[in-house]
């Protein structure tokens, strides 16, 4: 492991209330660089009039927060914003390239799958192993052994090397080692997403009672807003590396929900890739959530409530349908119009806006844009393709604190039963 510079501090555990203190914290990587091992590859750089020139990325960039003891704190943000980069420099696996970090008390670290465990070794060696990395003794640890491998549900495979387990059975021993081997600090990425829902649970209580009953701290990086928002008191918001928002887990999400918000919604009118008559013209679209609030991002199952802005002559228009198709990547995964609800609007006014509600929306994470479509007396008004933008994030559709392993296709209630 490579020396750590002085900035980086690891202190035992002392009547204090911050368990951790983040100062100006930046992290500097070097990007688009291709070495130079022999003549073509330089002869390549030439040519190309040196676009294989190193640039600066700073996945991180002054962040400075602090985390009290015994404090379950959200890390939120969307793919990019430098989560990641953050947990390894907490997690001691990287180097910052400027600002401090302290860290007052043992720390324990669930990055990825199999994160601390020795493939060639079983998962009873890695459990030793472990509690050793951690500063334990080996008394200690086996003091911890029985709950641990009734917690982790392996024990059918404790003499197994892991190489040989599977990602799920790598988590469950993982997080159990982790949360029995007493560290002060706790970190947890997006790594329960791997188990299964009933482990999932487990996990969840464990944490709860962790820093509750145990009062040590746990910082938790997820994607599932709902899951932040039960587990965490409060939370930090990053985007591109900057440290945006702190507060409440409930304000934080909000917040991450609406970020970009403020701006104006994008304007259709001087799109000329479009059909119809001209009668009426969609001019903007806009998403916004249960209370009515413009927002940036939704999860799946939100209440999602599809605005579409409108001009129109002013004369009396009768019998206008509107139609409205979700897509990604040139595929239609539904389509909504009034007309199927039997309510058909008719309306004179020179603009307006209508609204399509979901109430519990069924779309797996990504980015969506919409097809927009609008016949008056079943005459082509106006018809635009891939307009706007719908960013989902993976939420807790069903209700049971598990997110969904599919990413295509799209979400729908339902349930099993089997007849004896």
């Amino acid at each position: 492991m490579a020396d750590f510079p002085l900035n980086f501090t690891t202190q035992p555990l002392i009547s204090m209330s911050r368990a951790i203190a983040v100062n100006s914290l930046s992290k500097k990587y070097t990007i688009g660089n291709r070495r130079q091992t022999s003549f073509r590859d330089s002869f390549a750089n030439l040519i190309s009039g040196g676009k294989y020139a190193s640039q600066d990325f700073w996945a991180l960039r002054d962040v400075t927060f602090e985390v009290n003891m015994g404090e379950v704190m959200g890390i939120i943000g969307r793919n990019g914003a430098g989560k990641s980069t953050l947990l390894k420099i907490l997690s001691r696996i990287t180097q910052p390239t400027k600002g401090s970090v302290e860290l007052h008390g043992r720390t324990c670290s669930l990055l990825e799958v199999g994160t601390g465990f020795h493939p060639e070794l079983t998962g009873r060696e890695n459990i030793f192993l472990n509690g050793t990395i951690l500063g334990m003794k080996k008394k200690e640890v086996a003091a911890k052994f029985d709950e641990i491998v009734e917690f982790s549900g392996v024990a059918e495979f404790l003499d197994t090397p892991v190489k040989r387990y599977s990602s799920g059975m790598s988590v469950r021993l993982a997080f159990a080692v982790a949360a029995h081997l007493e560290p002060e600090i706790l970190i947890v990425d997006e790594v329960l997403a791997v188990g299964d829902s009933e482990f999932q649970k487990k996990c969840i209580g464990k944490m709860e009672d962790v820093a509750s009953q145990h009062g040590r701290t746990v910082l938790f990086v997820s994607h599932n807003m709902p899951l932040v928002n039960s587990l965490c008191k409060s939370a930090v918001v990053l985007d591109h590396g900057r440290l945006v928002m702190t507060g409440t887990s409930g304000e934080c999400i909000s917040y991450y929900k609406k970020q970009g918000s403020n701006a104006e919604p994008d304007s259709l009118e001087l799109r000329q890739d479009r059909k119809g008559n001209g009668s009426l013209r969609f001019t903007s679209v806009e998403i916004t959530d249960e209370h009515h609030e413009r927002v940036e991002a939704v999860s799946s199952g939100d209440s999602v409530n599809i605005n579409l802005f409108f001009r129109s002559t002013g004369e009396r228009l009768t019998n206008v349908i509107f139609w409205l198709q979700i897509i990604k990547d040139g595929t239609v995964y539904f389509t909504c119009h009034n007309d199927l609800k039997n309510n058909l609007f008719s309306f004179s006014k020179d603009e307006g806006v209508v609204s399509c509600n979901i109430p519990k929306l069924p779309l797996f994470q990504g980015k969506y844009s919409f097809n927009l479509l609008c016949t008056v007396n079943g005459v082509f008004a106006d018809y635009i393709e891939h307009v706007g933008s719908l960013f989902v994030e993976d939420g807790d559709f069903f209700g049971f604190g598990k997110l969904p392993r599919e990413k295509e296709g799209f979400l729908v209630g339902h349930s099993w039963s089997m007849k004896n």
